[in-house]
């Protein structure tokens, strides 16, 4: 089988790639380009873990085929923070205890910036309805959404 060059946008960065058409996405940020911020959760769209946004566009990482990566622009967790300076969000999540194992925080921070990008004042509802795609087996998500509601009053004061 042969493997096809792809040209891309990664976390602003323009990144070249090769892959084999069935790999998906997700095997490509970690086995390749060892982008590890992503996680695997569930392989069929259903958990979340692996969420990034390609065009702006929130998505399941395990979902998309390397190959259509091609010309896109892709964010993923490991462009959130600038430099040492952590996101808003990452440190909600922190300030709120929003975590515990961390499988399924990167894909809440992708989605929850993705929410925060489109309406910058969510209500506790919105919110829990954007981030339903997310799963969490260990913390709950009280704290998750608090976390996201305080990110977003911040963000909103800066």
């Amino acid at each position: 089988m042969s493997k096809h060059h792809v040209t891309t946008t990664i976390n602003g960065d323009p990144v070249e790639y090769l892959c084999e058409v069935e790999q998906t996405l997700l095997d490509v940020l970690r086995d390749d380009l060892l982008m590890t911020g992503s996680k695997e959760g569930c392989a069929s769209g259903d958990c979340g873990a692996c969420s990034v946004t390609i065009d702006g566009r929130l998505v399941c990482s395990c979902l998309v085929l390397g190959v259509e990566a091609e010309g896109r622009r892709i964010e993923t967790i490991e462009g959130m923070a600038k430099g040492d300076a952590l996101h808003p969000l990452q440190q909600k999540f922190l300030d709120h205890a929003a975590l515990q194992c961390g499988v399924c925080t990167p894909g809440f921070l992708v989605a929850a910036k993705s929410l925060l990008e489109r309406n910058p004042n969510p209500t506790e509802t919105e919110a829990r309805y954007w981030l339903a795609g997310n799963l969490c087996r260990c913390t709950g998500y009280d704290k998750i959404i608090r976390a996201v509601l305080d990110a977003a009053a911040e963000m909103r004061r800066s």
